[in-house]
């Protein structure tokens, strides 16, 4: 193991709850310090007692002007510190805040004794460990599990810690004797614009420390009602993976923004008999893969698509659950497809990303419901929606009136605040998809045609 891994971070101390009075105190003594060494030195000479000396040093104008210069000088400190070394100031925040949190949930032993004068005291023993660090904008806790504490307290200090601390719970993990809380700090500052979004090597990045890993993560849920930056979100998708040479089929049952992308692309449906061709179609296509890959001469038992060579493909489906409303009795013939192209989709490179206003349960039940990994809840959502897509959970959900902010569960059961990547002014998507989806057909073509020619 890397040293560096070994380093937890600084030991928080109840004293630490003063740590940036602490801070200023230390300065302010150190600017005094040296002005009464310079007076001290300046008049050594003189015939005087030390206390007339230091009668000299305290009682005069000069010693009141060095106070004062001394506050100033500790509060420009301090501006400079929050302006060019924010991190440093906001780490003395936070570990001020985990001080106040190990005192006020008592993180620690009490012992009754008697001080010098013979007065009752309690003395604070045993202090809970906490470590805290920060790396750039993702903060590290841990905390020491140990026999007698609380640990149903300790293992869920998570909602707490998010609002304690601003940031979003990115990680937890539970290690020898510890747990492990990774948080990234003020999320909006880890959004992205659409142009940093690469998908690569079978994981989408959407935010800096946010990645879709849909090779062994797969299927997407999402839900967002009007207003809430769902369907940018799709088409931010749908240009990301155009640019990695995915293939995609796209259904828009209510004609609106994905239907506009016939105009560009093909295999984009919007009547009710042509996507569930499309759905029929998408399901076929994974089973003949399945028979094409197992006669491959290359062909290894538990390898995905991806070792032979194979392009990912992703069935796209936006307002999902009004479609399966408006079917009737053929949603369930509908519902076996997708249930069984969940299922066994991953290692056959076959996706779906689902959008809809409010998952019901009645057309995403338990079964499918597992099978995707990736969640995202975009704009205002009841606990109830939100219980919908991330299933029981104690997070706090707050509101902000910011278009494409939501949370979003990465596969890996923690539930943290996320951003749709930004869309520059004037993005013209028809346009960008319509270039993304030539560039690489185009070069299939290409590579087709050269093949087929070293063949002849």
């Amino acid at each position: 193991m890397n040293i560096k891994d070994l380093y937890k971070g600084k030991k928080i101390k109840l004293s630490d709850k003063y740590l940036r009075l602490k801070f200023s105190l230390y300065i302010f003594s150190l600017f005094i310090f040296l002005y009464i060494f310079c007076s001290l030195y300046k008049i050594k000479d003189l015939d005087y007692g030390i206390v007339e000396k230091l009668k000299i040093v305290f009682i005069n104008r000069t010693f009141y002007i060095v106070v004062i210069l001394g506050i100033l000088i500790v509060g420009l400190i301090f501006y400079l510190i929050y302006r060019y070394r924010e991190d440093y100031y906001i780490s003395l925040e936070h570990r001020e805040i985990l001080a106040n949190l190990i005192l006020s949930y008592k993180m620690y032993d009490e012992i009754k004794s008697k001080d010098i004068f013979g007065n009752n005291s309690v003395k604070k023993v045993n202090v809970l460990k906490v470590y805290y660090k920060m790396k750039g904008d993702l903060i590290e806790v841990y905390i020491r599990l140990k026999a007698g504490r609380d640990l149903r307290q300790i293992l869920n200090l998570e909602n707490d810690l998010e609002v304690l601390l601003f940031g979003g719970l990115l990680e937890k993990e539970n290690l020898r004797n510890y747990v492990k809380y990774t948080f990234l700090y003020d999320t909006i500052n880890s959004r992205i614009g659409i142009n940093d979004c690469i998908c690569e090597n079978g994981k989408l990045k959407l935010m800096d420390n946010i990645y879709w890993e849909y090779d062994s993560l797969p299927h997407m849920l999402i839900s967002g009602g009007t207003g809430s930056g769902k369907s940018y979100f799709i088409l931010s998708l749908v240009k990301v993976l155009l640019d990695n040479g995915s293939k995609l089929y796209i259904c828009d049952p209510k004609r609106s923004d994905l239907a506009d992308l016939a105009d560009v692309m093909p295999d984009v449906y919007s009547t009710k008999d042509d996507i569930i061709s499309c759905i029929e179609k998408f399901y076929n296509d994974m089973l003949a893969r399945a028979d094409e890959i197992k006669a491959l001469p290359n062909y290894k038992t538990g390898e995905k698509y991806s070792y032979y060579g194979l392009n990912a493909k992703f069935l796209i489906f936006d307002e999902y659950v009004a479609f399966m409303m408006m079917l009737g009795r053929e949603s369930t013939k509908v519902m076996n497809y997708l249930s069984q192209i969940a299922m066994l989709g991953r290692q056959l490179g076959h996706f779906v990303i689902l959008a809809c206003q409010r998952p019901d349960a009645q057309y995403l039940s338990g079964g499918i419901r597992d099978q995707f990994n990736f969640r995202v809840a975009l704009g205002r959502n009841s606990n109830l929606g939100y219980g919908m897509m991330f299933g029981e959970t104690d997070k706090y959900f707050f509101q902000k009136r910011i278009k494409g902010r939501g949370y979003v569960d990465k596969g890996d059961s923690v539930i943290s605040e996320f951003y749709t990547p930004l869309i520059p002014e004037g993005y013209d998507f028809l346009e960008e998809i319509g270039n993304a989806y030539k560039k690489h057909n185009v070069s299939s073509a290409i590579d087709k045609e050269c093949k087929s020619e070293e063949a002849a």
